[in-house]
């Protein structure tokens, strides 16, 4: 009889553990899922556009975080003070059990800086939206202009430090010839453009632009399919460490986002471009000798 409770209790812990690891969100959400799942009581959805846009309309619940707002720094475009985050995401509603569901205007990197933020701080369970916000989302999920209102909870943050790499770190790759992805655009990679004091790239970086993540379409940009982004990266290892940048940390999330999802073995160099090029006692290398 005891051998027999104890089956069961070992079971239910099994099934229980099970359940939960298959309530995990994706890293990518698709609009039918969201649409089956909207009225969810844990499910937060965020709109990181401004909130000019936001207030024209939005997905229905969606509440409204300007990703430069509230997921960067003024000026230097850092991660924000845990403190600040702590209570930006209690008020919001937003604790370990919140599923989250992050969309942008289609450039996906503001989406996917905030999902990475998240990362970064300890939470387990946030997603991309498959498609920016367009004729594709307007025209398959209620919108609404109204704000919705959020009970406070108690946002916790356990900041997970291996998945930010160091100005030292890329010093180090540097020398060690290690593999450093540039998630900027070809124009910036090439220093003809720059919004910082130097052009050019960092040097042994290869351009992997944000960009080529995702498609553009007249009803709403999307995110490339795993087995198209597969082929995309097909040219790295996945048995080594890759360190990706880019202006400011946002366009090197969406990579590293979806690098990890592919198998491999990423982190983002926070301060990326801004905080490299900005201090010339760093090396750069310029295709276009524009200083």
């Amino acid at each position: 009889m005891f051998l027999r409770l104890l089956f069961f209790v070992l079971l239910s812990i099994f099934s229980t553990t099970v359940s939960a690891a298959q309530k995990q969100m994706p890293i990518v959400t698709s609009i039918d899922w969201l649409k089956t799942h909207i009225n969810d009581k844990n499910l937060v959805i965020i709109d990181v556009r401004k909130e000019q846009a936001y207030k024209k309309g939005h997905i229905q619940g969606a509440i409204n975080m300007p990703v430069m707002k509230d997921f960067f720094t003024p000026k230097t475009l850092r991660l924000p003070k845990l403190t600040y985050l702590e209570e930006l995401f209690s008020n919001a509603g937003i604790d370990s059990d919140a599923k989250i569901v992050v969309y942008d205007n289609g450039q996906f990197c503001w989406a996917a800086r905030a999902v990475w933020v998240f990362k970064v701080l300890g939470h387990k369970n946030e997603s991309l939206l498959r498609y920016g916000y367009g004729d594709y989302i307007k025209n398959n999920l209620p919108i609404s202009q109204k704000t919705p209102k959020k009970i406070r909870t108690e946002f916790i943050a356990r900041a997970n430090n291996e998945m930010i790499a160091t100005k030292l770190d890329v010093l180090i790759a540097i020398q060690n010839k290690a593999l450093i992805l540039d998630g900027r655009s070809e124009d910036m990679y090439m220093g003809k453009t720059s919004v910082a004091k130097r052009y050019g790239h960092i040097p042994t970086a290869k351009l992997f632009s944000g960009s080529n993540n995702y498609e553009v379409t007249d009803r709403g940009n999307k995110l490339k399919n795993f087995k198209e982004l597969k082929n995309v990266y097909k040219v790295l290892p996945r048995n080594k460490h890759i360190i990706i940048y880019c202006q400011d940390g946002a366009d090197a999330a969406l990579d590293d986002l979806l690098m990890q999802k592919l198998g491999y073995k990423t982190s983002v160099y926070e301060g990326s471009w801004l905080e490299w090029a900005n201090d010339e006692k760093l090396p750069i290398v310029n295709p276009s000798k524009k200083e």
